[in-house]
């Protein structure tokens, strides 16, 4: 009887209203996740291609199979997380566990060491980045279904998606602000125009030679020293903001004691959950878009654009388009639901997309206008897509009578990271056809189209699909509200007949 009397006492109790604290704490999480995975999304290409050296398309190949890996690894995650019982809740010891081993990780993937063969820079690689990505799934699957346990507030959640969304952002401006005027300092076509204007007009042609393979030589040994210093102060900055997200994001939806769901009812309950599967859809074609794009978008600066320092403007027009878009989310979603924003959000991205695709190199202000509407939309669409994915928790509930947060988010995230392994894939193997060759003076006109295609005319495309896909999307907030109150009514008539 005490044992009912407890549980009653547990399902009844309402959360408490989420403080600012809480908005900040989970915000600090995505901050310090993205200080690995932006890293790696930005800039682990470029890392392959011009400091080790590996050809493009063969570090795409690397990005496909190590995310598709990962995305079998995040469902495993996932399962275990839901198992997880402690002092702590479900999902925060995941969180204090894992970030130090994460942000390790991301010092190994950028300071690979030397290698003669390329078969031994591919072995390192692959088990580099596939140890990072295997604990940015230990951190990240709990850390991301931690969302649905703090409210069940749709405005909350929007808030929560909203924050969370402006960390990721913040980091992603401090990494260009900080990482891509290392790339712009060394960069061996600008240390090779040094060398060649020491040497003069009269310089032979095995004089040029040489000036040319020194300042390759030179650029890879300096961005490596940059690229470790870096990830070395991150480990710090980042393990700060872990601890913070840790202390103050806190679980407060409380689940029946029983509710340990098997692995075949978990994904017999996610495979029944149309909303989550048309958002799962919807978000793979949309991840591939995205990622094309932000792995391309230091090439794009430097090779199109013919300035690596210009990265670091369009990243911030693109951040501060996430922070315009921010503070009006909850009232877009009010007016309008989260799956119309969501559709308004996939409309601009297109549109930046495609500005970026035509934009001339010789007029960068329609590149910094592409990227500020890429910026709006991707901001839009990734907030709602948090917001809508926790929502679907519910929906599962509902239908089955369980809750599987982190199975849900798990597959969630599966899907994700396939966007993510296609999308990189992608970037690298388009430049890679077309003629890019890492580490060279000069790219061909070839490559330099290859570039605009996959960072610009590619996500354009996959946008278009994307919206789309989510144009059939059923669970709309009214229809939420009603389930939310179904469920609820189900609770209190179980507690009452147990009583």
């Amino acid at each position: 009887m005490t044992e009912r009397v407890s549980r009653a006492t547990t399902v009844a109790k309402l959360p408490a209203k989420l403080r600012l604290s809480n908005y900040l704490g989970y915000a600090a999480g995505d901050a310090a996740n993205n200080l690995a995975f932006s890293m790696a999304s930005m800039f682990l290409l470029l890392y392959y291609t011009d400091v080790v050296g590996i050809p493009a398309a063969a570090a795409g190949t690397i990005f496909l199979v190590v995310r598709v890996y990962d995305a079998f690894v995040d469902v495993v995650i996932g399962r275990l997380v839901d198992r997880t019982h402690s002092r702590w809740g479900k999902f925060r010891p995941w969180i204090l566990l894992g970030s130090l081993p994460l942000l390790l990780a991301s010092v190994w993937a950028f300071t690979l060491p030397t290698a003669d063969s390329d078969a031994m820079k591919l072995f390192w690689g692959y088990v580099s980045y596939g140890v990072l990505s295997t604990l940015y799934s230990v951190v990240n699957i709990p850390y991301g279904s931690l969302a649905a346990t703090m409210t069940q507030v749709p405005t909350e959640r929007a808030k929560l998606a909203t924050f969370r969304n402006v960390g990721a952002a913040a980091t992603g401006l401090l990494l260009a602000l900080v990482v891509a005027p290392q790339v712009q300092r060394w960069s061996s076509a600008n240390l090779f125009a040094a060398k060649s204007a020491e040497l003069g007009a009269g310089a032979s042609q095995a004089e040029l030679d040489a000036a040319q393979a020194a300042a390759s030589a030179e650029a890879a040994a300096g961005l490596q020293s940059s690229l470790t210093t870096i990830t070395l102060i991150f480990v710090v900055v980042g393990l700060g903001l872990y601890l913070f997200t840790f202390f103050t994001a806190r679980e407060q939806v409380a689940r029946p004691a029983e509710d340990s769901v098997r692995f075949g009812a978990a994904m017999r309950t996610v495979l029944r959950n149309k909303p989550l599967l048309m958002l799962c859809i919807s978000a793979l074609i949309m991840l591939t878009a995205t990622l094309a794009l932000n792995t391309l978008g230091i090439y794009y600066a430097r090779d199109v654009l013919g300035n690596a320092s210009i990265y670091p403007v369009l990243s911030l027009l693109m951040t501060g388009a996430i922070f315009v878009v921010a503070p009006f989310v909850g009232k877009l979603v009010s007016r309008i639901g989260k799956k119309n924003g969501y559709l308004l959000g996939g409309l601009v991205f297109f549109a930046g997309a495609l500005i970026l695709w035509l934009a001339p190199s010789s007029t960068p202000v329609f590149a910094y206008v592409g990227y500020f509407l890429l910026g709006a939309g991707q901001g839009l669409v990734n907030i709602l897509m948090w917001a809508m994915e926790a929502d679907t928790v519910e929906y599962g509930e509902w239908q089955t009578g369980k809750r599987t947060e982190g199975t849900t988010y798990a597959v969630f995230s599966f899907v994700r990271k396939l966007g993510q392994a296609f999308g990189g894939f992608a970037a690298a193997g388009i430049i890679g056809l077309t003629g890019y060759v890492g580490g060279a003076a000069v790219q061909s006109a070839e490559a330099i189209q290859g570039i605009r295609i996959a960072a610009g005319l590619a996500p354009a495309a996959l946008a278009l699909l994307a919206v789309l896909v989510m144009s059939r999307y059923p669970l709309t907030d009214a229809r939420f509200k009603e389930i939310t109150a179904e469920t609820e009514a189900r609770k209190a008539a179980a507690l009452a007949a147990e009583g």
